[in-house]
């Protein structure tokens, strides 16, 4: 069976999910992180502490220092913060936003690695940004409006594991964007980068004619980790990099 995740900001695009027979596809939700979980055994109990443990430790530091959750330019950690707190402010660094803007690639991306010995065969799922690891090639379908049927997606080939795809939009989702394309999604080995990436220039894309200044800035940006982008406003799209197009 051929292995299929969606991308888009809305969960609607869960009910399109096709998975393997030896995989398990369950859903664990605390307060804002919702997460939908691809493996080959249930993790479920162990991912739940997991994620309990590492929003308490953002909440915490918001707590101390609330322009955290609110800056929307990059803000500066000590050394002593928590990991998580570190990797979602350096990605903010390199690409001019608020380190929340990382926050559910951040997760994703821990919760992947924190598990992945239990699993090879791993995917996080956390509102419309995923990271993976798979020993198989898999199919990442790309849904800009949740209300029509499913037609462009991803190929993701084993060896390009683990890797990130993370999506931005300023049509769907709850998600704060200064940009007015439909929907952005960055390709990286690191779910903070791509998060943050997809945020950037989705802020960047205010018509038609700025699919071309997108695809530029990307391609500058290949040097920060970002290896893909997918960019579409209304009926038009551009593509740079390892992205891999297919039709459904």
């Amino acid at each position: 069976m051929k292995r299929k995740i969606h991308l888009n900001p809305l969960r609607t695009y869960r009910e399109l999910y096709a998975q393997d027979k030896k995989e398990l596809g369950y859903q664990v939700v605390v307060e804002e992180s919702d997460l939908w979980i691809t493996s080959q055994v249930d993790l479920k109990d162990k991912i739940l502490d997991e994620l309990h443990r590492l929003r308490a430790q953002i909440k915490a530091y918001i707590e101390l220092h609330p322009a955290f959750l609110t800056s929307l330019k990059p803000v500066s950690v000590p050394k002593s913060a928590p990991g998580i707190i570190r990797k979602m402010a350096l990605a903010g660094k390199l690409f001019d936003v608020g380190p929340m803007a990382a926050v559910a690639g951040s997760i994703a991306q821990h919760i992947a690695q924190k598990f992945h010995h239990l699993s090879p065969n791993l995917l996080i799922e956390n509102g419309g940004d995923v990271y993976m690891y798979s020993e198989t090639d898999r199919q990442i379908g790309i849904l800009a409006h949740p209300e029509e049927n499913l037609h462009l997606g991803l190929k993701i080939y084993k060896e390009e594991f683990p890797c990130a795809l993370c999506a931005s939009s300023a049509t769907i989702g709850h998600s704060l964007s200064f940009g007015r394309g439909d929907l952005v999604v960055v390709k990286a080995n690191n779910g903070a980068i791509a998060d943050a990436a997809a945020t950037a220039l989705n802020n960047k894309l205010q018509n038609k004619s700025s699919l071309a200044r997108v695809l530029k800035t990307a391609r500058q940006w290949k040097r920060k980790g970002v290896t893909g982008v997918f960019a579409q406003f209304e009926d038009e799209i551009g593509v740079w990099g390892a992205m891999e197009l297919i039709g459904y």
